[in-house]
């Protein structure tokens, strides 16, 4: 099914691109927000998380808003969010991550409270969804808004931690959320050859998230892949999305 994007959260820039959602063929079990790439759709990704081995899963694909990119020589394309250097020195355009993550949190508050949510993403959408999935876990946006969805669990292939310097503090601050950041499920996974999002940017993003108390990380390499994915990467996602959220074998 493809529908316009109609939630109530407005974008810092730009509109809201198509979201395309997946219904499972089984029973609803648990629902996925699925964050594409930097100048990307969600079309791409959404033919693609239609082949996988998982039939009681509703996706969710929505498709960001075209805004100038600073790391695109400010011009425009699809973004969640403005990022000028793909590095933990750059500055964080945290209105853009608040925006893109109260978006996910947007559907996933529409879903019923029997079904398990969740958020992942590649490259950029990665990046998007570990920041909404940390948020999650602390209760808040970085401006202060309450964030009200516990999510289940996050998956980031090729991606990073966005705002990743600001994390330890905020933790700091909220030390009640230390048991939810515990149990929490991350899956990240990265190419060995990538050379836009460098792999020890992957590395060093999962080695923050388990100092600031996110212990349930786990991190995969795959040698020789660059900055795309590989069939043997989306059979690791999901043989972990099966473990982790209790999703039976496709039948």
């Amino acid at each position: 099914m493809d529908a316009a994007g109609s939630s109530a959260v407005e974008p810092s820039q730009g509109k809201w691109g198509k979201t395309i959602t997946i219904e499972p063929e089984g029973k609803h079990l648990v629902t996925v927000v699925w964050l594409h790439g930097l100048g990307d759709t969600g079309h791409g990704w959404a033919s693609i998380l239609k082949t996988l081995s998982l039939n009681n899963i509703r996706w969710i694909v929505p498709t960001a808003p075209v805004r100038p990119v600073t790391i695109n020589n400010g011009y425009p394309c699809t973004a969640w969010f403005d990022v000028g250097s793909l590095s933990d020195e750059g500055p964080d355009d945290i209105l853009g991550l608040d925006s893109s993550a109260a978006y996910v949190a947007s559907f996933l508050s529409k879903e019923p409270a029997d079904v398990k949510v969740a958020v992942g993403g590649f490259s950029m959408g990665g990046a998007t969804s570990l920041y909404t999935a940390a948020h999650s876990v602390l209760g808040k946006y970085t401006d202060g808004k309450p964030f009200t969805r516990k999510i289940d669990a996050v998956m980031s292939l090729s991606g990073w931690l966005p705002a990743g310097k600001l994390l330890p503090k905020q933790v700091a601050e909220t030390p009640d959320c230390l048991k939810l950041a515990a149990e929490l499920p991350i899956f990240m996974a990265h190419g060995k050859n990538d050379f836009i999002v460098y792999h020890n940017f992957g590395e060093m993003s999962a080695r923050a998230l388990k100092e600031c108390g996110f212990k349930n990380v786990t991190f995969k390499s795959y040698r020789g892949l660059d900055h795309s994915t590989t069939p043997e990467e989306l059979d690791d996602l999901c043989e972990w999305i099966k473990q982790e959220l209790s999703v039976p074998e496709k039948v």
